[in-house]
């Protein structure tokens, strides 16, 4: 049976959200959607690592707070909130953290009272709080054994600096000192009103709004709402790692780019995807398709408040780890010197759109997709917007871009493996 023609649509239009403002100054943003019997809000913080004075305080407070509150116990919460069918996620990244609250728009009540507990009156027992050190600190130290963690926080290190907020790491050991203070300092300190907004969707009455602002309004401020001083980024052009007892090698190749805000960053998405970013891309049929060289690669353009970066990742056998790595800046350089195929970029555009559709399936994504754009400074019109500049885009377009930012001397690599790919292969 012949299959219909795949219809993408012209625009993707996504509801505004509603912006009230409380009186302590946070702003809560409600997207309605009443077909759903579900709610979902997310408490988004300034309180990611960038602002942390002592090693893993900002993961350990996030993660710690549903450990126990002022009127019940980690296994109270838990079970409360199993009880109704409730689920409370947490999620962090360099510069801020994200409490989740999902629930059946009927359980909305017994679920926020949960919330309140967690997000207002979270102790950190002291038990709870060592038996989380030492789980996280051996979990991290098993971790760090694996290649793939090794490049990852080398690449961090190659683009920013050891010492930049975005490229900085901790030994395991650091947990060792880390004290219920600097969680409670940390949270003191960041879990404010003035580093807080409010993302809510589904089904939104008056009663819940107003519950919810109600929540909200009890977040203290504390002036400590500024954002850090970035210092200026130091990149390494290559840094490799031995693993001697491994038996494949993990890469990233990318370079330091810019934010979302960049008028380039959605080109250079185009791109990104154009190299690596579906099962058939360039990268993927290359190392894989014809090589054999891995299971998987891909690129992505990666987002964060103050910068943003263009990486391709792949694990590969020890033995051909310099030959896939020829084979990646050989697919970098034919972006830059071959104009794309306007049937491949058809095809990568129509994937980009897709993806964006199938993410906005439903109020949860709605809401994730808003509260980035929230951060970004923006408005879900900038959904219509990107869509727009991805259509709109040309094998000129992907050329000139390919040139501009994707030389072969800015480029930075990482390696960590068993044996280190140079001199066989030519590092920039």
């Amino acid at each position: 049976m012949k299959r219909p023609p795949l219809i993408i649509p012209e625009t993707v239009d996504v509801p505004q959200a509603r912006r009230h403002t409380l009186s302590n100054g946070v702003n809560l943003y409600a997207i309605p959607s009443e077909e759903f019997e579900v709610l979902r809000f997310t408490f988004v913080f300034r309180a990611g690592t960038v602002v942390q004075r002592v090693p893993f305080s900002a993961s350990s407070t996030l993660n710690m707070l549903s450990e126990g509150s002022e009127r019940m116990t980690a296994r109270q919460i838990a079970e409360r909130l199993d009880f109704y069918g409730s689920n409370f996620e947490v999620n962090m990244d360099r510069d801020f953290v994200y409490v989740t609250f999902n629930t059946l728009s009927k359980f909305f009540t017994p679920t926020l009272e949960v919330a309140e507990q967690i997000l207002l009156h979270p102790i950190f027992p002291e038990e709870e709080l060592a038996s989380y050190r030492e789980k996280r600190k051996q979990g991290l130290a098993i971790e760090r054994m694996k290649v793939d963690t090794i490049v990852r926080e080398n690449f961090g290190k190659a683009l920013f600096g050891e010492k930049h907020p975005y490229g900085i790491t901790y030994p395991e050991s650091a947990y060792d000192t880390l004290t219920r203070n600097d969680l409670t300092d940390l949270y003191r300190n960041r879990y404010t009103a003035d580093n807080a907004l409010i993302v809510c969707s589904g089904r939104i009455d008056d009663q819940v709004l107003k519950a919810l602002c109600s929540l909200g309004e009890q977040l203290p401020r504390s002036g400590s709402g500024a954002g850090i001083e970035f210092p200026k980024g130091e990149s390494t052009p290559y840094r490799f790692t031995q693993r001697a007892d491994a038996v494949q090698s993990s890469i990233r190749v990318g370079r330091l780019l810019f934010p979302r805000t960049h008028p380039d960053f959605i080109g250079m998405q185009v791109v990104a995807t154009v190299l690596g970013g579906y099962f058939g891309s360039r990268l993927m049929q290359n190392l894989r398709e014809e090589h054999g060289y891995t299971y998987g690669v891909g690129s992505a353009m990666i987002n964060f408040e103050q910068a943003g970066y263009l990486a391709v990742a792949t694990q590969v056998g020890a033995e051909v780890t310099a030959s896939a790595l020829q084979e990646i800046y050989r697919e970098i350089e034919r972006l830059r010197t071959e104009p794309v195929s306007e049937d491949e970029l058809s095809l990568v555009k129509n994937i980009m759109i897709g993806e964006i559709i199938r993410v906005l399936d439903g109020p949860f994504g709605i809401a994730d997709v808003t509260i980035e754009n929230i951060l970004c400074g923006k408005d879900n019109e900038a959904v219509t917007e990107g869509v727009r500049q991805i259509r709109a885009t040309t094998p000129d377009d992907v050329l000139r871009l390919a040139q501009k930012y994707l030389r072969h001397e800015d480029l930075i690599t990482a390696v960590a493996g068993p044996q280190n790919p140079l001199p066989s292969w030519n590092n920039p």
